[in-house]
C-alpha cells in the first residue's frame, strides 16, 4: 500500500537521514524507532507510515495482526517546490535564500 507526504517544510537531505533509518524494517520496528528519534522529521514520517497502514487496512481488508507484519518496501524522499527570497548584500547586490521542501512517498509490502 502507498502513502505520500507533499510540501513538507524541511530539506530533503535532512528528511533522508530519518527515512534511511526505517527503510526495510517492519512497521512495528519502524514506529518504535521513530518514537525515540530526536529529529524533527521523525513525527511526520511516523504519521506517514501510520497512514499507509490505515490505507492497507481500508483497501485490502487487513486485520491488525496482518498490518503489523507489513514491511517498508520502499521510501523515497524527493525535492518539492522551493520558496526563494532575497537577502541584501554589500554594494547593492542580493543573494537568494532557498527554502527547500520535501516530498516523501512510502510503499508497504
Amino acid at each position: 500500500m502507498k502513502a505520500e507526504l507533499r510540501s513538507y517544510n524541511q530539506s530533503p537531505r535532512k528528511v533522508r537521514l530519518v527515512t534511511e533509518l526505517v527503510k526495510g524494517k517492519s512497521v512495528a520496528q519502524a514506529l518504535l524507532a521513530l518514537s525515540f528519534l530526536p529529529k524533527r522529521a521523525s513525527l511526520p514520517v511516523k504519521k506517514l507510515i501510520e497512514s499507509a497502514v490505515a490505507n492497507a487496512k481500508a483497501k485490502e481488508g487487513l486485520t491488525a495482526e496482518d498490518a503489523a507484519k507489513l514491511k517498508i518496501k520502499n521510501i523515497i524522499v524527493d525535492s518539492d517546490s522551493m520558496t526563494v527570497r532575497y537577502m541584501p548584500r554589500a554594494q547593492g547586490r542580493a543573494t537568494p535564500i532557498r527554502r527547500r521542501k520535501s516530498r516523501v512517498a512510502i510503499t508497504l509490502a
